[in-house]
């Protein structure tokens, strides 16, 4: 589960965060640039760099958090080596996508919105890839896969943890 997973942010990112946070700390809105930096420079933001934001800008952790979870382009859980994306739009729902998200999240043994312990995937949802003729689909990282059945998922899943030199059963 994803809240089990350390933090393990380096000197080098704490460093970039706090070059990052000097350079916007006296802009107007200087929030939201400085958290999009500090994803770009963890993957994520957890406890640990929004309070160093909160510092750095001297503003609340409450404040940080309150921007860091009502905009969906954040993401307070680390993300996977390999990001899957189950399409839940119309077209891919209706051929079965829920199908497809429960035998991935069964693979893995995550949910939707959490990372593998080993850090080797993550798993989220969205609402269209645009592949709608493909249906059901699914991207890992940049590559679509569609017509998918929970069948499908296991073997194509099986490949990615083959090349990690994993046993993911």
């Amino acid at each position: 589960m994803a809240d089990n997973i350390p933090f393990k942010g380096t000197q080098e990112q704490e460093q970039k965060l706090l070059e990052v946070i000097a350079q916007n700390k006296d802009l107007p809105g200087a929030l939201l640039p400085v958290l999009h930096e500090a994803q770009e420079i963890y993957g994520y933001l957890p406890i640990e760099v929004q309070q160093m934001v909160a510092d750095g800008l001297g503003i609340s952790l409450s404040e940080v958090y309150g921007v860091a979870t009502f905009y969906s382009r954040f993401s307070l859980t680390p993300k996977g080596k390999h990001r899957i994306s189950v399409c839940l739009g119309t077209a891919c729902y209706v051929k079965g996508a829920d199908k497809v998200l429960a035998a991935v999240e069964k693979k893995l043994g995550i949910k939707s919105g959490e990372c593998t312990p080993d850090g080797l995937f993550s798993i989220d949802s969205c609402r269209c890839v645009g592949a709608c003729g493909l249906a059901p689909v699914m991207m890992v990282d940049e590559e679509v896969y569609g017509k998918l059945t929970p069948e499908s998922v296991e073997k194509i899943l099986d490949k990615y943890i083959a090349e990690e030199g994993g046993s993911n059963s």
